[in-house]
């Protein structure tokens, strides 16, 4: 919960720059998007599902292979519905 509610104040007081976001989490951004979208989903909004995640094998590992995610992050999403 405490999580949650940080990840909350450090977006608001990014004005929604998920960019900015990243910066102050110190992640990635697709982790950083990653995150703010299970929070979205844990209240209930949720994005349409065509924009929630790369639909390709290709996609995930080109994302990989510039750095915006990990291989465990990629392995995650390949494994989602």
């Amino acid at each position: 919960m405490d999580e949650d509610r940080d990840l909350l104040r450090a977006f608001l007081a990014s004005r929604g720059n998920m960019k900015e976001l990243e910066r102050h989490l110190g992640v990635s951004y697709p982790t950083a998007r990653a995150r703010f979208d299970a929070l979205l989903a844990k209240i209930g909004i949720d994005r349409p599902a065509a924009a929630a995640t790369p639909t390709s094998r290709v996609e995930l590992m080109g994302q990989v292979a510039r750095g915006e995610m990990t291989i465990d992050e990629a392995m995650s999403r390949l494994e989602e519905p």
